[in-house]
C-alpha cells in the first residue's frame, strides 16, 4: 500500500517549504523506500512555460516533456528520481480536463461542481501517480499557504485523500514561520497557532510541524507550539539555517523525523540510513576555493530564474573540492568597449538558456571574449546558439549572421525555426520539450566527459543550428560533437583547440545530482580551476 505525505504552508510563502518535502524524500530514500514527488500549485495557467522568470524563476522540465515549477528540480536532486508529467497539477490542468471531460459528456448530464468533480479530479493526480510509479511513498507539496482562495479545493481534496485511506497512511505535515518582533527579538507562536487552526477548520489535522526562524527555537517555543496546536513536542521539528541545503535532511534526521513518519506509517523495521548523504556532505563542507565563474543573462536580479545551473557549478565544484563563485553578469550591459572590465576577473564563462533579443548582442560579446582569450566556455541552449553566431560572425565571415529570433532579415540564419515549429501559435507545451538522444562522436572532448556514445538529454527549444551552414562552419573551426541522428538536428558544438569550448542545445542541469555531477558541469570546472 503507498503511504501519501502532504506537505501544507502557512503563514507566509517562501519559507523552503519545497526543501523541506524534498529533504523528507531523501530521509526516506536513505531508509530504503521507494519515493514520488509531486507540486500542486493552485494558480490557474496551465503550467509555468509562458510565465515570466521574473514571476516564477526557472522553468523545470521532466524527461516526458512538463514544463514544471522550480520546486521538481529540487525534488530529482535530493531523491534522485526522474519525475514526470505527473509530479506537477496546477488548478489550470485540473479545470482545463474536467471541462474537456464536460464537453465529452463524460458526466452524463450532471451539474459540474467544484466538489466534488474538481476534487476528484485533483485526488487523481495522486491516485495516478502511487498507480503509475509504484512508489512506497508519494509527497505531495500543496503551494501557496493555508486560507488561500484558490488553494482550496487541494486541501479539501487531501482531507477527503484522508478519509479514503487507513489513518496510518496519510501524513500531513505543515511548515510554518515563526517570525520576529523587531526590537526585541522575541519569537511568536501566535501565526502558527492560526495557521494550524485554518487547517483544522478545513477538516485536517496536523501530524507534524516544521519552523522556520530567525534565530533557533528553544524548547519552551516547541513546548507552546504543542500545546496550542495538538502534536506531541517531538512533533515540532526546526528547520535550521545550514551552510550547504544538502545539510537539511541530516538536520531533519538529528531531530527524529524520519522516525517520526516511519512510526506513524508502522514502518519501523527500515534499515537505518547507510551515511553516504551524510559522507557527501561533509566532503563538500571541506571544500576550498574560490573558483570565479561569470553567468552571464539577463534575468541576473533573480537567481531562481538560473537555480538549476547554478546548483549544478555549486555541485560540480564541492565535488572538485572547490567552491565554485557564481558572478551574474547582465548581459545586455555587456559591450566590446567594456567586456574586459566585465569578464576579466573570470576563470569561466557560462551562458545560460534564454528567449528573446535583449540582451543577446551581449551574450556574443561574451562568447567571444571567451574564445578569444582561452577562458573555458559553456553554452546552454541559447548559449549554443550564441556561440554559433559568434563563430560564424567572426570566424566564418558571415557578417551579419544572426538567429532568426533575433533578425527574420539576418543574411545568415546560423540558427533558424525548427521545421516543426513553423505555424505553431500556441505558446505553453508546443516547444521540443523533454528527453531526446544523442550520439556523440568520435574524438570529441563531449565523449571524452561522458563516457558512452549515446546519452539522453532534455530540452526545450523552438530554434536550432541551420544545418545548412554546417560546412561552412566546419571550416572556420567549429566541431560538432553530437546530434540527433532521428532528426539530423547538431546538439553539442565545440572549439577543439581552445583549453574548453562547449555548448549544447539540451538542458544538462536538469540532469545534474550532488551525488551524480553531470560530466559537462564537471569537464567545465574542472577546466576553470586549471586556469589557476
Amino acid at each position: 500500500m503507498t503511504k501519501y505525505i502532504f506537505v501544507t504552508g502557512g503563514v507566509v510563502s517562501g519559507i523552503g517549504k519545497g526543501i523541506s518535502a524534498a529533504s523528507i524524500g531523501r530521509l526516506l530514500k536513505n531508509r530504503g523506500l521507494s519515493v514520488f514527488m509531486q507540486k500542486f500549485d493552485p494558480y490557474i495557467n496551465i503550467d509555468p512555460g509562458t510565465m515570466s522568470p521574473y514571476q516564477h524563476g526557472e522553468v523545470f522540465v521532466t524527461i516526458d516533456g512538463a514544463e514544471t515549477d522550480l520546486d521538481l528540480g529540487h525534488y530529482e536532486r535530493f531523491i534522485d528520481e526522474q519525475l514526470t508529467k505527473n509530479a506537477s497539477v496546477t488548478t489550470g490542468k485540473i479545470y482545463s480536463t474536467v471541462i474537456k471531460k464536460e464537453r465529452r459528456g463524460d458526466y452524463d448530464g450532471a451539474t459540474v461542481q467544484v466538489i466534488p468533480h474538481i476534487t476528484d479530479e485533483i485526488k487523481n493526480a495522486v491516485y495516478d501517480a502511487s498507480r503509475k510509479t509504484g512508489a512506497d511513498v508519494v509527497i505531495t507539496e500543496i503551494g501557496g499557504t493555508v486560507g488561500d482562495i484558490e488553494g482550496l479545493p487541494f486541501i479539501e481534496a487531501i482531507r477527503q485523500i484522508h478519509s479514503e485511506n487507513k489513518p496510518e497512511d496519510v501524513l500531513f505535515i505543515h511548515t510554518v514561520l515563526i517570525p520576529n518582533i523587531p526590537g526585541s527579538d522575541e519569537l511568536k507562536t501566535k501565526p502558527t497557532q492560526h495557521s494550524f487552526k485554518q487547517l483544522m477548520s478545513q477538516g485536517i489535522k496536523t501530524d507534524i510541524i516544521i519552523t522556520r526562524s530567525e534565530g533557533e527555537i528553544d524548547d519552551s517555543i516547541k513546548r507552546k507550539i504543542s500545546l496550542f496546536c495538538d502534536v506531541p513536542e517531538e512533533a515540532v521539528i526546526e528547520s535550521k539555517h545550514v551552510e550547504l541545503i544538502y545539510e537539511v535532511p541530516l538536520v531533519f534526521h538529528e531531530q527524529g523525523l524520519d522516525e517520526l513518519i516511519l512510526k506513524h506509517f508502522h514502518l519501523e523495521d527500515q534499515p537505518q540510513s547507510d551515511g553516504s548523504w551524510k559522507e557527501m556532505v561533509d566532503r563538500y563542507k571541506q571544500a576550498e576555493g574560490p573558483v570565479p565563474i561569470a553567468l552571464v543573462g539577463k534575468y541576473v536580479q533573480l537567481h531562481d530564474a538560473y537555480i538549476s545551473v547554478s546548483q549544478a557549478l555549486l555541485d560540480a565544484g564541492y565535488d572538485l573540492g572547490r567552491k565554485v563563485e557564481i558572478s551574474y553578469i547582465n548581459a545586455e550591459k555587456i559591450t566590446e568597449e567594456n567586456v574586459d572590465e566585465l569578464l576579466s576577473f573570470a576563470h569561466g564563462i557560462i551562458v545560460p538558456g534564454g528567449f528573446g533579443e535583449r540582451g543577446f548582442e551581449g551574450k556574443v560579446i561574451a562568447s567571444k571574449y571567451a574564445r578569444e582569450h582561452d577562458v573555458p566556455y559553456f553554452g546552454i541552449c541559447l548559449g549554443m546558439q550564441v556561440g554559433v553566431v559568434d563563430i560564424a560572425r567572426n570566424l566564418a565571415g558571415l557578417k551579419g549572421a544572426n538567429s532568426t529570433e533575433m533578425d527574420v532579415e539576418t543574411p545568415y540564419p546560423v540558427i533558424d525555426l525548427m521545421e516543426s515549429q513553423v505555424g505553431v501559435e500556441n505558446m505553453g507545451g508546443t516547444q521540443r520539450l523533454g528527453n531526446y538522444a544523442c550520439t556523440l562522436t568520435e574524438d570529441s572532448r563531449a565523449l571524452q566527459l561522458y563516457g558512452q556514445g549515446e546519452i539522453l538529454e532534455r530540452h526545450r527549444h523552438r530554434y536550432e543550428f541551420n544545418n545548412a551552414y554546417r560546412g561552412e562552419l566546419r571550416k572556420a573551426g567549429l566541431s560538432i560533437a553530437g546530434v540527433n541522428e532521428d532528426l539530423d538536428l547538431v546538439e553539442i558544438i565545440e572549439l577543439p583547440e581552445a583549453s574548453f569550448y562547449v555548448a549544447c542545445q539540451f538542458h544538462p542541469e536538469f540532469n545534474s545530482r550532488p551525488n551524480k555531477i553531470h560530466p559537462l558541469f564537471h569537464g567545465f570546472v574542472e577546466a576553470a580551476m586549471n586556469r589557476d
